[in-house]
């Protein structure tokens, strides 16, 4: 049998290093939500997702209707949740991503237990969900040396953890985090999220990359930060430099108007989060590069869609990342490894993170890269001690929705957000 006879949504919370970005810096908690699906015979399938207090209510909502389902029926998942969460607005206050706002309810909520109903296909095939999705085109997937200028430590928390990475503010730092990462995870390309200064100043610290690495392609994401005018001025800096420059500018208009000026390829997280984007995305030349995200895009079914589709419009792909843990990292690698025009190494915000989830604790990588374990479903088991505590930390820590905003107001009280910056 494989009918649902139990749904468990876990808020948690674990700890997230001050990282600096466009519209201020991270809270000291980073929130989540892991998904049990189970069928009778005590089988569970897995998902990692958001953890704000919208989207934890949809979840719920969903997971009342679930009981009873055939978990490879992900057409009733779909009906049943665009019957439960299409019609609710997404409250006021910052994107958790830019995906995760009323636009994308459907395809997120989707996606969060899509990835656990595979989980537990691949469970009951004794197949893994890479090879649910059509089996691996290569055996680990590349991921990139995701670098953010940061704080020495949260200076606003009763919390006295301090990360590994100290501060990061200068282009000497940022050379000094992108070494120590590379030397603990293997990282053959490097990506900085800017938007926190100057350009000028960020752009430095891309020429100390390149100068450190001379072989490593690099990107510098400034999340819409700069305007057309103030990009197409620095263009000329960046070129021969960059493998791709990521969302400088906020929308399709602004980027179409970078994208006359530019030599090198532009990606989106920013302004293509959906399958409804493209028209008016493609009718622009808005973007040549596009980083998917399977919480957002509607799963991982979804995300070998996407595929499809730039492929078609000769567009190059990726993986964007939020904060995560390791079911989502394991959720992103099985797509990916099954996607053959996956163009560029993934993005992922694991190495800033220090607690875990799954048994065995964090997930390892080589040169760089995680292998696709040919385990049945994702490959990973619950580390139900580890939940717990987590979801201690989601009880006590205050938090409920992020707002980099708001705890950027803490060290600077003039500070509104305001995007672009530059």
């Amino acid at each position: 049998m494989s009918c649902i006879s139990s749904v468990v949504v876990t808020p948690i919370a674990f700890r997230d290093p001050p990282l600096l970005n466009v519209s201020g810096v991270h809270e000291p908690w980073a929130l989540r939500s892991i998904i049990e699906v189970t069928i009778e015979d005590g089988r569970y399938g897995l998902s990692e997702s958001y953890g704000d207090e919208q989207t934890l209510s949809q979840l719920q909502t969903v997971a009342s209707h679930l009981v009873g389902v055939d978990v490879f029926h992900l057409n009733e998942l779909k009906s049943i949740v665009e019957a439960s969460v299409s019609h609710k607005s997404q409250e006021n206050g910052i994107e958790l991503a830019p995906g995760t706002n009323q636009a994308t309810t459907v395809p997120r909520i989707f996606a969060a237990f899509e990835v656990a109903f595979l989980d537990l296909m691949g469970k009951i095939t004794e197949r893994s969900v890479c090879d649910l999705l059509g089996g691996k085109v290569r055996d680990a997937v590349p991921y990139s040396a995701y670098l953010f200028y940061k704080y020495g430590h949260h200076q606003f928390s009763q919390d006295d953890w301090v990360d590994a990475w100290g501060e990061v503010l200068t282009p000497e730092d940022i050379v000094r985090s992108a070494r120590q990462m590379i030397d603990q995870y293997g990282f053959q390309s490097i990506k900085l999220k800017g938007g926190v200064f100057e350009p000028e100043q960020e752009l430095l610290a891309v020429r100390a990359l390149r100068e450190a690495f001379p072989e490593y392609p690099l990107r510098i994401d400034p999340n819409g930060g700069w305007t057309p005018e103030t990009t197409r001025r620095l263009l000329p800096q960046m070129e021969g430099v960059l493998q791709y420059l990521e969302d400088p500018a906020s929308g399709k208009d602004s980027m179409a108007e970078v994208h006359r000026s530019a030599t090198m390829p532009l990606a989106t997280n920013m302004c293509v989060i959906g399958f409804f984007d493209f028209p008016e995305a493609i009718a622009k030349q808005s973007v040549d590069v596009i980083l998917s995200d399977h919480h957002y895009w509607g799963g991982l079914q979804a995300t070998r869609e996407l595929a499809r589709v730039c492929e078609t419009w000769g567009l190059g792909l990726s993986m964007h990342s939020n904060s995560h843990l390791g079911i989502s990292l394991m959720a992103m690698t099985h797509a990916a490894a099954a996607i053959d025009n996956l163009t560029y190494a993934c993005d992922t915000h694991y190495p800033w993170q220090e607690e875990e989830v799954i048994v065995g604790g964090k997930v390892s990588f080589e040169e760089g890269s995680v292998r696709v374990p040919d385990a049945p479903g994702l490959g990973v088991e619950l580390d139900r001690d580890a939940l717990q505590k987590l979801a201690r930390n989601f009880q006590e820590c205050g938090i409920r929705s992020r707002n980099d905003v708001k705890e950027m107001q803490k060290y600077d009280p003039s500070w509104t957000g305001k995007v672009p910056r530059f």
